[in-house]
């Protein structure tokens, strides 16, 4: 198939090249013109020729709207619009109604996968009408990883990004969850090799995953953790996760702990947010802050 992506970053570049090496027709464009494959949108929808022109936006969501208010009069009856990003369920619903207006289709897709999904595959999972996700259903095929599992059909519009919101607030807990672990054995004597007994759960025990795998490469890296200050970022699920809890009545102790928790690490220095600072740069490639130096030795 032919696809044109919108955004070059971190994800959209290295699913560029995954749908590249699956055999994909896939023209880029993004605002850096360092790393744009064409001038404009204009450019990148003419050099699309089947029918219907498919189109994957890749951006942060600040600049979506305008992305697809620019991209709608360049589109014809039946083409159809992804939106890849990390954006709030709650506006999906009427940017369809907005796009089906000038007869562009559009599908929300929440992608899991970080820096390691061009090798092993995105997790991918769609909202939208059952028509238009079987159009494009061959990219989706492509980004997926190899197997039966990493592709869903969540649902209506709304349904993909709600999907993906709710896989990130899961994401928060887990991650605390080890991070606590670490902190409370690096705090005891009694264990003396932290990092091998992080290695040891990764095969045969309950709590096994690719995040133990990803904590077994950042000790690896660095043992004690002494070049990360332990300060975590958010990029938003985890507290659209808890208002849409909220809003529901459904209690989600666990994932508003680790949403608060991310917020108790940037008033003090906290251990345990180390390994979680250290996870989101294995997994998402996320800037951490160095650890500051110890002014007392010198």
């Amino acid at each position: 198939m032919e696809l044109g992506m919108v955004g070059l970053g971190r994800m959209g570049g290295n699913m560029v090249a995954r749908l590249r090496s699956a055999g994909h027709t896939v023209i880029g464009y993004d605002a850096n013109p360092a790393v744009s494959e064409v001038k404009s949108l204009t450019d990148l929808v003419a050099g699309l020729t089947e029918s219907p022109r498919v189109v994957w936006v890749m951006v942060p969501v600040q600049f979506l709207d305008g992305v697809l208010d620019d991209l709608a009069p360049l589109l014809s009856d039946g083409d159809i619009v992804i939106d890849g990003g990390n954006t709030k369920w709650t506006g999906d619903a009427a940017r369809a109604e907005k796009l089906a207006a000038s007869g562009v289709h559009f599908i929300d897709c929440g992608v899991s996968g970080g820096v390691w999904g061009k090798e092993y595959g995105y997790a991918l999972m769609c909202g939208g009408d059952a028509a238009d996700v079987a159009t494009v259903r061959p990219i989706f095929d492509a980004l997926k990883p190899v197997g039966e599992h990493g592709f869903a059909h969540a649902g209506g519009h709304g349904a993909g990004h709600f999907a993906k919101m709710v896989h990130n607030g899961i994401e928060y807990s887990m991650m605390q969850a080890y991070a606590e672990g670490w902190e409370l054995m690096e705090k005891a004597d009694v264990v003396t090799d932290v990092p091998a007994v992080f290695e040891s759960w990764r095969e045969g025990t309950v709590i096994r995953s690719w995040l133990l795998d990803l904590i077994a490469i950042a000790l690896a890296q660095d043992p004690e953790l002494t070049k990360i200050r332990g300060y975590a970022d958010d990029s938003g699920e985890g507290r659209w996760t808890v208002d849409a809890a909220i809003d529901l009545g459904v209690p989600v102790p666990a994932l508003t702990a680790a949403l608060f928790a991310r917020f108790v690490s940037r008033q003090d220095e906290s251990p345990a947010m180390k390994l979680v600072a250290a996870m989101r740069q294995q997994f998402g490639g996320h800037a951490v802050q160095a650890e500051s130096p110890n002014l007392d030795a010198i």
